[in-house]
């Protein structure tokens, strides 16, 4: 039985040329995948330092919200403590000692929306003096726009 003549060139064989060089089409092809191969790698490494440095935030966040959560409540404790000092200074006024503890935590709490609302005001009227626009961001947008136009 005769078998078909097999080819014994391979692609690889194909793509040398003459003298033993590779033709550009196959240098360029084997360009392309290298390309890929290495945008893959640097892919995958971001991704692997992404999740880590995600990790590490994700756990610094979670210890900062309990450092939150427990500087609440000493800034509640202490609060009260400023409401029952404020109230011993009502003792001599003669008032019963629920209304000195109530005129306490009123004085302690006036207190406080006197400086909270200072607070609010100055920083509204700092961000109503800030521009909304980021201006640096327009002019360069307003640059490329103007480049785009002289070369269409």
């Amino acid at each position: 039985m005769a078998t078909p003549k097999q080819s014994l060139t391979t692609p690889e064989d194909v793509a040398l040329t003459r003298n033993g060089s590779e033709s550009l089409p196959h240098l360029l092809s084997r360009l392309g995948d290298d390309v890929m191969q290495l945008i893959n790698s640097q892919l995958a490494l971001f991704k692997v330092e992404l999740k880590e440095e995600a990790s590490a935030y994700a756990r610094g966040a979670a210890i900062m919200a309990v450092g939150g959560v427990v500087a609440t409540i000493g800034f509640a404790l202490l609060n009260v403590a400023i409401a029952f000092a404020v109230s011993t200074l009502f003792a001599r006024a003669n008032f019963s000692q629920p209304a000195s503890y109530a005129l306490g935590f009123v004085v302690t709490g006036i207190f406080y929306l006197l400086i909270g609302g200072i607070v609010v005001l100055v920083m509204k009227n700092r961000l109503a003096r800030q521009p909304v626009v980021p201006p640096t961001t327009v002019e360069e947008l307003r640059k490329d726009k103007q480049w785009l136009k002289s070369e269409l």
